[in-house]
């Protein structure tokens, strides 16, 4: 943490937000532990004097699983955060077992032929539920790369993006997002990598015109990453005039 905020003050931003990705009832290598949650805290309260220079904020990336384990859990408002971001990394396969279907394409392929029977409009779906179950559910601030299913599964098939079935039930969430009246987070991440932001650019406008606030958000997990892809999104803002 303390490297990262070395780099975003190099960077010369005046306000840097940590989210950790938050504990789960299920296990996950990439979310903190629930007794760490204080530790955590107490290291932003230590951080903060050695950056005067910067609002430094403590949120928290919390997975929606279920209405009970998600952005809206009481559990959650009791960190006492400054702001919450809700997003779907977890979605339950055909026999109801939670598995991860973010990270890297190639482990998605994986996981999807080893705990979803290859059946990739399956995962597709339950994404787009779980995040409109999400959004209905409430408890963020702001919504967590929307539509970040469209890089694995497109690694999948490529053209996924086009199917009638994926642009209705993304078209749907994006409307419920903005009907919510929450921040859509852009996410820059991916930009370098795989030229990829989220939610797509097609939507930008929509969502903008219709008064939602739309963070250019890096999703930074090492200090090297603090500016990732934010220049490109932020000229491609101005060039649609979302």
């Amino acid at each position: 943490m303390e490297e990262i905020l070395t780099a975003a003050s190099a960077a010369g931003f005046t306000t840097w937000g940590f989210t950790p990705h938050g504990p789960l009832i299920i296990p996950s290598p990439c979310n903190m532990k629930a007794e760490d949650v204080p530790k955590y805290l107490e290291e932003v309260e230590r951080l903060k004097p050695m950056f005067p220079e910067m609002k430094i904020l403590a949120g928290m990336e919390i997975d929606f699983l279920e209405e009970e384990q998600g952005p809206a859990s009481p559990y959650v408002k009791e960190y006492g955060l400054d702001y919450v971001i809700g997003s779907v990394h977890f979605i339950p396969n055909q026999k109801g077992d939670f598995y991860d279907i973010d990270g890297s394409p190639e482990r998605f392929r994986n996981t999807l032929k080893e705990h979803f029977d290859d059946d990739l409009m399956y995962v597709v779906r339950t994404f787009w539920t779980q995040t409109q179950r999400m959004i209905k559910a409430v408890g963020f601030d702001i919504i967590g790369h929307i539509d970040k299913i469209a890089l694995n599964a497109s690694s999948v098939l490529p053209e996924i993006e086009d199917d009638p079935e994926y642009s209705r039930l993304s078209q749907e969430t994006i409307e419920m997002a903005i009907s919510s009246g929450k921040s859509i987070e852009i996410n820059t991440k991916h930009w370098e990598k795989y030229g990829r932001f989220f939610p797509h650019p097609r939507y930008w406008a929509r969502i903008r015109q219709a008064g939602i606030q739309m963070p250019v958000n890096t999703d930074t997990h090492y200090a090297a990453m603090v500016e990732s892809g934010r220049e490109a999104a932020l000229e491609l803002i101005k060039k649609i005039g979302a």
